[in-house]
């Protein structure tokens, strides 16, 4: 099966060797979103900037893949500190509607860059 690299200049460029996201048949990956700011590429302040950074650019990836968020199937959530995770349902419950995707929470010790937060995800297009 082909491989689609997809790109959008409303999120973040890559920092690294990856893409932003890859699709393969219905099914798009969404690489990993830290609270980078697409235009100036500088991390935004603060846990709950951050936290809507990382979904606002996780929305224009997918977007850039011709879905939404409502196409997300399974989300990952890095944080540093997981006394942020009730800021990141919170916040959350403004991107996803029912039925909620799959997810999985993880503390970590360090992100790029210094961020607090990163997510990313898998995607299903027609679903």
């Amino acid at each position: 099966m082909a491989r689609m690299i997809i790109s959008t200049p409303h999120a973040p460029a890559a920092i690294g060797t990856y893409s932003q996201a890859v699709k393969v048949a219905d099914t798009v990956y969404l690489s990993g979103q830290i609270g980078l700011d697409p235009v100036t590429m500088k991390l935004v302040e603060g846990i709950d900037a951050q936290i809507v950074r990382v979904f606002d650019n996780l929305k224009a990836v997918a977007e850039a893949a011709g879905g939404s968020l409502a196409d997300v199937v399974k989300l990952n959530v890095y944080l540093t500190d997981l006394v942020n995770f009730t800021t990141v349902n919170e916040v959350m419950a403004c991107y996803f509607a029912e039925p909620f995707p799959a997810r999985a929470a993880v503390g970590v010790a360090s992100l790029p860059r210094g961020a607090l937060v990163e997510a990313d995800a898998v995607m299903v297009l027609g679903g």
